[in-house]
């Protein structure tokens, strides 16, 4: 254990990657063996968790849709509080802090009490998803940008986005919790005029033991999301490298499969 490597009194935002603890960082495991208190959300995974020595306070500060078990207000009062009482003070969280992580809120919570904050960046979803399915999120000459976009929602507000810029047929769209809104997404790209045969991806608990990859089209995802997702999270990565690689990935993964009616 290097104790050295968080001063007392400071604080890391640590990404934990999409589960897989062979997807951690060495520096983000070398902070995780060095805290003191460790406080995670409900997305990291099981085998990350299993990293923390014993010795090591957890705190869960779990956060899915619909299932908050603190806000984020509460979330950046306990990080102060640790802090304060010269806790070293890891802050655990899915995938990277900085892609829709809220890490924005945390470090301005703890930048306005004075107290040392870093960041150490994880592996986020869309590219955990694209290596499972051996596909490229960029191609030359297919697709030149890969757009991030969150399809989270306060209950009863409308999904609002740029879907004229989202639906940009030579770009990869890359939809983090978007599996209770896939019907409003398809609806409004293809409203946006992207084709109804855009090929579209959706992976589910990425990474993990029981990853589920699901191949399908634009037009059929609200189906693909209803009827073929379970209760992990999922990113849904929608664009046509998608399809480059797709052929192969059925045959040869026995996890990968393709849903069309």
């Amino acid at each position: 254990m290097d104790d050295s490597l968080i001063a007392p009194g400071q604080v890391w935002l640590v990404g934990a990657g999409p589960g897989d603890p062979e997807l951690l960082t060495r520096k983000a495991e070398r902070l995780i063996a060095a805290a003191s208190v460790v406080f995670h959300d409900a997305l990291v995974g099981p085998g990350v968790l299993d990293l923390i020595p014993p010795h090591v306070r957890r705190v869960s500060v779990g956060k899915r849709s619909g299932r908050h078990s603190k806000d984020q207000d509460e979330i950046g009062r306990l990080l102060v509080e640790a802090a304060v009482a010269g806790e070293r003070v890891v802050r655990l969280k899915g995938g990277d802090p900085s892609i829709f992580g809220r890490s924005a809120e945390e470090l301005a919570a703890l930048r306005e009490h004075g107290i040392p904050v870093r960041i150490c960046p994880g592996i986020t979803a869309a590219s955990a998803a694209a290596a499972s399915a051996g596909i490229s999120l960029t191609l030359r000459g297919t697709a030149r940008r890969l757009v991030f976009a969150t399809a989270h929602a306060r209950k009863g507000d409308v999904l609002d986005l740029d879907w004229r810029t989202l639906a940009d047929p030579e770009a990869t769209l890359a939809i983090y919790m978007g599996k209770a809104q896939a019907g409003a997404i398809a609806r409004q790209l293809l409203a946006a005029g992207m084709a109804p045969d855009t090929p579209v991806l959706l992976a589910e608990n990425a990474s993990l033991a029981g990853e589920r990859l699901l191949a399908t089209r634009l037009d059929l995802l609200p189906l693909t999301a209803s009827v073929a997702l379970g209760d992990g999270p999922a990113v849904i990565l929608v664009g046509r490298t998608i399809s480059a690689s797709a052929a192969e990935k059925i045959e040869s993964c026995r996890d990968f499969q393709y849903f069309s009616v």
